[in-house]
């Protein structure tokens, strides 16, 4: 076997763009297998040895992009993913454009050949500078180090310049790319640098002075996803209907209200709203951007992190970084009455659902109470309908707990009917699509498990549908000697894509080409699938069971659920 030479511009590049990267602060190095990135790896695996960054290998570069942007999601701190050239760099572009859409510091670090190479029908070569489109927030095409005086400091230059570019502020967060040429010796013993004192790292937030919001009669505050805790303050500093999608970190407190969808259509709700103030992005309802739209409705949108501002019809008519509420609540019975309607409602609607016999479930009378338990076992046995799985995972979730949800029918049966809790939510909403969300769950669930207080921390639950779960399934494969997450995959088997079911499609489509093209059915052996991942498997045939299941494993399991078509 040949030994590297003693001496690699490629090494030498790479091991002090990463050393930089971790002196400012960065953690956590995803990256796949190649050979024109090979300085970067080593680099990667010498920092990993010394304890200074968390390495992780997977050999599908999707799985890796997405894996990266869940651990850049929980530690709010840019992460590194590294690729070789060719087809590799592609398979990053999903995550990056959920990078882009939802504000996330994803640093995409790609080896290329260099310029003399490029263009001539070399092997594992395409055009990678500019290959991921307006979706950055910095690109940079680097030539190949050749191993001159002052490459190393430009190294470490070009990682400050990432750094700042993906993470400079709270409303500019977002992916940056580091395409980087290498030439031949591609990689050699490096000896690590001296380190000095390494910086821990925040965002800094944007310079803004917040708009006013004067108390106003008629207003109700939107939260949609990733709009955090401040819109359920500004909601109780307002006196104001809080409508909370369920990934929005504000579906809690005195003020929310579930069943906003409903009320919105309801006479004395929607078409008394004069005021609209929005935060995060809102997606899971069609009621929303139409009440921005009516007539007489004023709108005023808190940017978030997200790349594109919310603005229905381009009707939003006030965009702020920032808001401050001045003035106290509408003490009045007519100020009172506003907000208590939107909520007692709210709350009647969803008590009517499979409401309980309380007179039964309290009473003395034996005949009650047997009835009481037959009552309690037929629904235990009762086959699990969506409701009742998602009720199920939010009730067992708690706030030491994360909670990830996949793009399907699923969310919205959640956002239709959970309760206020202040628990940890994730789902990939910059596009909505389904990739990635099985490795975007396990890096949310690494990186929970990775604190300071890891000790007191929960399991990570992702809820999804049975095609999101395949899509993504190479990302059920760990790396070889990594730590495993705490994490349950609980699918909601319906046998396809059934959430068409439920759009204008299935009333004007043929029912034979609607299965066809849109259901996609599916008939996998999930079970087996699981087994040969090496992960616990988990069959639930009724409600009694999938309690069980929910409680009885920590170990990377997935439970599948049955559901109905």
């Amino acid at each position: 076997m040949t030994r590297p030479r003693s001496e690699s511009p490629a090494s030498l590049f790479a091991t002090a763009l990463l050393d930089e990267f971790v002196r400012l602060g960065v953690r956590d190095v995803v990256l796949s297998p190649g050979s024109r990135s090979q300085a970067l790896a080593l680099a990667a695996a010498e920092l990993e040895e010394s304890g200074l960054v968390r390495l992780r290998v997977r050999i599908d570069e999707r799985s890796a992009g997405f894996l990266a942007l869940g651990l850049a999601i929980e530690t709010s701190t840019p992460v590194i993913v590294i690729t070789t050239s060719g087809t590799a760099v592609a398979n990053l572009h999903p995550a990056v454009l959920e990078a882009h859409h939802s504000g996330v510091p994803l640093i995409v670090i790609t080896a290329d050949r260099p310029e003399a190479l490029r263009g001539i029908g070399t092997n594992q070569t395409t055009h990678q500078p500019g290959i991921f489109g307006r979706t950055l927030r910095a690109s940079l095409d680097l030539p190949a180090p050749t191993g001159e005086e002052g490459e190393t400091e430009d190294a470490r230059a070009v990682a400050r310049r990432a750094v700042n570019a993906a993470a400079s502020s709270t409303i500019a967060l977002g992916p940056v790319h580091l395409n980087i040429a290498f030439t031949e010796p591609l990689s050699a013993v490096t000896a690590m640098p001296e380190r000095g004192d390494d910086a821990v790292f925040s965002v800094p937030a944007a310079p803004s002075d917040p708009f006013p919001l004067a108390q106003a009669k008629g207003t109700v505050v939107v939260a949609g996803h990733g709009a955090g805790p401040i819109a359920e303050s500004t909601a109780r500093a307002l006196g104001a209907p809080l409508l909370a999608e369920v990934s929005s970190g504000a579906h809690f407190g005195p003020n929310l209200v579930v069943a906003y969808r409903e009320l919105l259509q309801f006479v004395g709700f929607g078409d008394r709203v004069e005021r609209v103030i929005v935060f995060g992005h809102p997606t899971l309802s069609r009621e929303v951007p139409a009440l921005i739209l009516r007539p007489g409705v004023t709108t005023v949108v808190v940017r978030s992190s997200m790349v594109d501002d919310y603005n229905p019809g381009r009707e939003v008519g006030t965009f702020a970084d920032s808001v401050r509420v001045w003035g106290e609540p509408d003490a009045s019975a007519a100020g009172r009455a506003w907000l208590g309607r939107w909520v007692t409602t709210s709350r009647a609607l969803l008590e009517q659902h499979e409401a309980p016999a309380i007179d039964v479930a309290v009473s003395s009378a034996p005949a009650d109470q047997a009835a009481f338990s037959r009552a309690v076992m037929a629904g235990l046995r009762a086959p699990v309908t969506r409701r009742a799985l998602v009720e199920a995972v939010w009730r067992m979730s708690w706030p030491h707990d994360r909670l990830v949800l996949g793009a399907s029918r699923l969310i919205r049966e959640a956002d239709r009917v959970v309760p206020g809790k202040k628990i940890s939510v994730h789902a990939n909403r910059g596009l909505a699509g389904i990739d990635g969300t099985v490795a975007t769950a396990i890096g949310v669930a690494l990186a929970s498990q990775q604190r300071e207080d890891a000790a007191t921390n929960g399991i990570t639950r992702v809820l999804l549908g049975d095609l999101s779960l395949l899509h993504d399934a190479g990302s059920l494969l760990f790396g070889v000697g990594e730590p495993r997450p705490r994490i349950q995959v609980i699918v909601g088997n319906d046998g396809g894509g059934t959430i068409f079911d439920s759009l204008e499609v299935a009333s004007t489509a043929a029912e034979k080409s609607l299965d066809r093209v849109m259901f996609t059915a599916q008939n996998v052996d999930i079970g087996t699938l699981a087994a040969a991942y090496g992960w616990e498997y988990r069959h639930v045939a009724n409600r009694g069971e999938l309690d069980a299941a929910l409680t009885a494993s920590a170990a990377p399991t997935i439970i599948e659920v049955p559901l109905e078509r």
